[in-house]
């Protein structure tokens, strides 16, 4: 499943654009400690947290990760957007908690 798809099944909005749309995903990761998404997420997964800063543009591309979800209705602001542009990560936003999203995610991907 690509980014784009998982974007429109979950009715997610898309704020960078059609950046890192194509991106498959293998699985998703669910954590809002930076260090645990270093130690622990694998490349291709994609990433649900309600960080909102620029360090998680970071952790994301050392991770290769196809992309982040933003929960709660979380947005960040222009700048983390323009970095997750340049670097190629798509950034994502849901009003769900991250334990829902997480359900959504997980029985999309493992049906």
């Amino acid at each position: 499943m690509t980014v784009k798809e998982l974007a429109c099944r979950l009715e997610l909005k898309i704020l960078t654009g059609e950046v890192g749309l194509p991106n498959e995903i293998t699985g998703g990761y669910t954590s809002d400690l930076l260090s645990d998404v270093m130690g622990h997420a694998k490349e291709g997964q994609v990433w649900v947290t309600l960080q909102t800063h620029r360090n998680i543009l970071g952790i994301a591309t050392l991770k290769d990760l196809s992309a982040i979800i933003l929960v709660k209705g979380f947005l960040p602001d222009e700048d983390t957007v323009a970095v997750a542009v340049e670097e190629g990560v798509p950034l994502l936003s849901t009003k769900d908690q991250a334990f829902e999203i997480s359900g959504k995610l997980y029985r999309l991907l493992h049906p």
